[in-house]
């Protein structure tokens, strides 16, 4: 027997998402026809009005049902909107001849929304400004939550949108900052702006035009790192430039919700909170160690460049943006080492990174030292606790499962694509670096390179991967398992 979904709602909430997606469309047709792209203007037109179209039939249709929304129309819900977003969001990219490949335009504009900055365009210069736009606004829209968006644009969705949103992690949905979650979202959506403001500004002052502003900034308060230019961030040449993009990556990696203390004059407690301290401390020990060894080798020309490129590099990976200014397929092993563990480890939660998430990281570490504490001291009681306040065990175990879920699907994923042939390190670091939502990995698709020479195949399953890894594993995993779809299995 099929497990009854709320049918009503999930598709409620693609009328939401249509015209989310419509809305979305306007600033790319306004860039297309500001640089006289007529052509490009009339592809993304025609894919928008479809959108408004579907949208207001849906929303007219399925109102308010008032019927519970259940977990499982959550997960159904939150991987349909990802899933829907990356096929009508690819449209464009195959109607302009960007990207006629639907396999490879479905790869590009998952890598947008899932913010990973992974790319199969060969000749990024040559395209279209309004197309290059869209793929970086995508990561803008992703960044924060699709559903988030929604929520802020739409507060009435009647779909239960706390519940939905916490469903969409990474996104910063963990904590309500006002009584309705509408509000929070719009909350949140004013901070991303001020963020986005803001960095458009010092970017321009550093002598960008707006539109390189604007590409650059989607690119890193979404931490996802699509940029205009093939040589990335490194393209300026501009020690201001990176130093900007740095300190911006750096404010998007940490949890949304601990900036909401700092109005309520709650600075110690912001400064106080563990996981913070182990993302800037990972930063700074790990930047600093790679200075050193590139200074050791003699890398860069000077002291002062490499001290900036190798943090640059640093912040740009743990933070899953993914920007460039170097090709650290080259550099020593100790380096590109501590580059592969600050993929894995991702941002803090509830930021707009990706990767497995330092708060896991950390309650991980403490969960294996409290397991030390038992085997000396079997009859002591010790809990386990961040900042201060008890981990339930429920929660630990469910660092536990996902942990081996991140395992077992970054090697399933390069198990799969294995079968191009390519070499080891190539399959394990793209498999890692979708799966993770970081962008450049090493070999085949380091710095120098990008994604191109994969198959149709590969390069489907890696852009699952990327949906995955940015609905943290478990909304979109679980849509595989039959306890999911039967009700007698449940």
């Amino acid at each position: 027997m099929v497990t009854n979904f709320n049918y009503h709602s999930v598709i409620r909430m693609m009328g939401v998402l249509f015209l989310v997606l419509g809305m979305a469309f306007i600033p790319t047709i306004a860039v297309a026809l500001i640089y006289r792209e007529y052509f490009e203007a009339s592809c993304f037109a025609a894919t928008m009005v479809p959108c408004f179209i579907v949208g207001f039939v849906l929303m007219r249709i399925f109102s308010p049902s008032g019927l519970r929304t259940k977990q499982r129309d959550v997960y159904l819900i939150v991987s349909l909107c990802w899933i829907v977003s990356s096929i009508v969001g690819c449209i464009p990219l195959i109607v302009t001849g960007a990207l006629p490949n639907p396999v490879d335009a479905f790869f590009e504009i998952c890598s947008g929304f899932s913010t990973t900055g992974a790319s199969v365009l060969n000749d990024i210069e040559g395209q279209a400004r309004s197309v290059l736009f869209w793929r970086s606004f995508t990561h803008w829209l992703g960044g924060m939550g699709i559903i988030v968006f929604a929520a802020a644009l739409l507060p009435s969705m009647g779909i239960g949108g706390q519940l939905v949103a916490s469903a969409e992690a990474p996104g910063p949905t963990l904590s309500k900052t006002r009584a309705k979650f509408s509000d929070t979202a719009k909350d949140l959506y004013k901070l991303y702006l001020v963020f986005t403001g803001v960095e458009i500004i010092l970017l321009m002052i550093g002598g960008l035009s707006l539109y390189d502003a604007a590409i650059h900034t989607f690119g890193t308060v979404g931490t996802g790192g699509f940029s205009n230019y093939s040589a990335s961030v490194g393209h300026f040449q501009s020690p201001y430039i990176e130093w900007v993009i740095i300190v911006f990556m750096v404010l998007c990696g940490v949890n949304f919700n601990l900036y909401f203390l700092i109005p309520k004059k709650r600075i110690k407690e912001f400064f106080s909170d563990e996981e913070l301290r182990l993302y800037l401390g990972l930063i700074v020990t790990l930047a600093g160690l790679s200075s050193v060894m590139l200074v050791a080798k003699g890398v860069f020309d000077n002291v002062g460049e490499t001290i900036r490129t190798a943090t640059f590099h640093i912040v740009s990976v743990i933070t899953t943006t993914g920007y460039v200014t170097a090709d650290f397929d080259l550099w020593p092993t100790f380096c590109k080492m501590a580059l592969m563990l600050v993929m894995i480890t991702g941002a803090c939660q509830s930021s707009t990174g990706g990767g497995v998430k330092i708060i896991r990281i950390l309650t991980s570490i403490k969960f294996v030292n409290r397991g030390f504490f038992l085997k000396l001291h079997p009859n002591r009681v010790s809990n386990l606790t961040i900042n201060k306040k008890k981990v339930e065990q429920n929660v630990a175990t469910d660092i536990v499962y996902f942990v081996f879920l991140y395992v077992a699907t970054l090697f399933i994923g390069a198990f799969l694509i294995s079968f191009d042939g390519k070499d080891m390190i190539t399959n394990f670091s793209a498999a890692m670096t979708c799966l993770s939502n970081v962008g450049p990995g090493f070999g085949g698709v380091g710095p120098a390179f990008n994604f191109s020479g994969y198959s149709d195949f590969s390069t489907f399953i890696l852009a699952i991967l990327m949906i995955a890894g940015r609905l943290e594993l478990f909304t979109f995993v679980m849509l595989f398992s039959p306890h999911f779809w039967n009700s007698n299995r449940a």
